[in-house]
């Protein structure tokens, strides 16, 4: 089961996300600071730590990295309600009561899943094994692969002199 990301991990991961293009601290940081104060080291441990669990990748480009996102919020979001889902004692009540719940938007939404679903071809409760699908075992959540994008050039989201510098490899 993927953890649930931390307050401050969600909102650096949501401007990954959202930004779709490999990041800097410096980038976060700036975004971040209009909703609160929050230092540069703090950006760049957070950041740290979302790459050592797997969240995000990382390359070094003069003296700074930039990160960017290996799954997707769309696979996050995935994985959290079909952990919670197997975690129920009774899954058909689960999904009613979760239906039942449902906006008007959201039922929308679900109708179009299930048609692209059913164009797709996939069978309803045909879930393959991990292995056969070529994916990484259900306890690990390595959602899907974007392509690699070229860093921009230019030195930018570089850290000020001796503020933050990320010498560790």
């Amino acid at each position: 089961m993927p953890r649930p990301l931390g307050e401050l991990e969600d909102a650096v991961m949501s401007r990954v996300w959202e930004w779709n293009r490999p990041v800097t601290v410096r980038e976060v940081l700036e975004d971040l600071r209009r909703e609160r104060s929050i230092a540069y080291t703090t950006v760049m441990t957070v950041l740290d730590n979302l790459h050592q669990k797997g969240w995000v990748r990382r390359e070094q480009e003069g003296r700074a990295y930039r990160y960017e996102a290996i799954s997707t919020r769309a696979a996050y979001s995935a994985a959290l309600m079909n952990d919670a889902w197997a975690e129920s004692d009774n899954a058909a009540a689960a999904l009613v009561a979760f239906f039942g719940m449902m906006s008007a938007e959201q039922t929308e939404a679900l109708r179009d899943a299930l048609r692209v679903v059913d164009v797709a071809g996939v069978t309803l409760g045909a879930r393959q094994e991990p292995a056969e699908r070529g994916a990484p075992p259900a306890s690990e959540e390595v959602p899907e692969e974007r392509p690699e994008e070229a860093p921009e050039e230019g030195a930018e989201g570089e850290a000020p002199e001796g503020e933050g510098e990320d010498t560790r490899r």
